[in-house]
């Protein structure tokens, strides 16, 4: 899996009926890699993975491996709170040619760390592909503390985490305690620079679909020194990263894609539609940052 600075969670677009438009997928993977994407996690929390079947994700890998395998990075969500099933579509993943996996911590079973441990080491003895763990308490109820992420760092093919605990001191502890050739990615847009700060390389974001090539620039001038041209773009950025969370992703940034004329199709239940005063937010912020000009 190659190093990438800025890894797209991609949403899956869907039909009017409900149906995944893997088409449109593969079109919008396009755009996204054209737009300051190095590579794309497909199939995560922001592809509404809790309510995409197997074989759904099984399609979505294959046919965007067929289009840009090669040319980007393609990293398939295949993590779940069931380590068989985990393991299976890992397998699946494998097989379909993603360059790496991205693994969620277990949901709702709330398992202890030594569970959390032998999850995700089960599922990388069944794997040659690299690793990227995802820790996001806010959504999982589990927090994968520093201690068991060193842990499972020692496993060859576990080479990075996506870390959205929105705690620095978590994460700069994790990065204490981690090989430096660990890699270290925000999960949360906002906390991006002052993840790189500590040791962070990179984040796997829901803003890139709109502002990636910002982003990339953001990445590039701290990582070049250039620290306040940095912190200007961050700050210039802060408001749309907010308010891609003024409801539960991913259907803040399905419709903004929607306002910019790009096909996404609606969420899937349980999942609803913003409120007219949620959309209207996103519309002027979309103004705001010259994307929408003309409604």
């Amino acid at each position: 899996m190659r190093v990438g600075q800025v890894l797209t969670a991609m949403i899956t677009p869907m039909k009017a009926d409900g149906s995944v438009d893997y088409k449109q997928a593969v079109r919008l993977a396009e755009f996204l890699v054209n737009n300051g994407s190095d590579g794309l996690v497909v199939g995560g929390t922001t592809g509404e993975s809790a309510t995409l079947t197997f074989d759904e994700k099984v399609q979505l890998f294959t046919d965007i491996v067929n289009e840009l395998g090669g040319t980007t990075e393609v990293i398939a969500g295949t993590g779940s709170n069931d380590t068989a099933a985990s393991i299976a579509l890992t397998k699946a993943a494998e097989k379909a040619g993603v360059d790496g996996i991205m693994l969620v911590t277990p949901y709702y079973n709330k398992p202890s760390q030594e569970g959390l441990y032998q999850h995700f080491k089960a599922i990388a003895e069944n794997s040659s592909l690299p690793i990227m763990l995802y820790n996001v308490p806010g959504r999982t109820n589990v927090n994968l503390l520093p201690e068991t992420v060193a842990r499972l760092a020692e496993i060859p093919n576990i080479i990075a985490i996506k870390e959205a605990s929105g705690d620095l001191e978590q994460v700069s502890y994790l990065r204490t305690l981690t090989p430096d050739d660990f890699l270290i990615y925000s999960g949360d847009d906002a906390l991006t620079l002052p993840i790189l700060s500590i040791g962070g390389c990179g984040v796997v974001s829901v803003a890139a679909h709109l502002v990636g090539r910002r982003i990339k620039s953001m990445i590039e001038a701290f990582l070049a020194g250039r620290v306040q041209e940095a912190t200007s773009i961050h700050l210039e950025l802060i408001q749309i990263f907010r308010t891609m969370f003024i409801a539960t992703n991913p259907v803040p940034v399905k419709r903004s894609l929607e306002y910019l004329g790009i096909d996404t199709g609606p969420v899937r239940l349980p999942l609803v539609d913003l409120t007219e005063e949620q959309a209207e937010m996103i519309k002027e912020t979309l103004r705001h940052y010259g994307l929408l000009e003309h409604q």
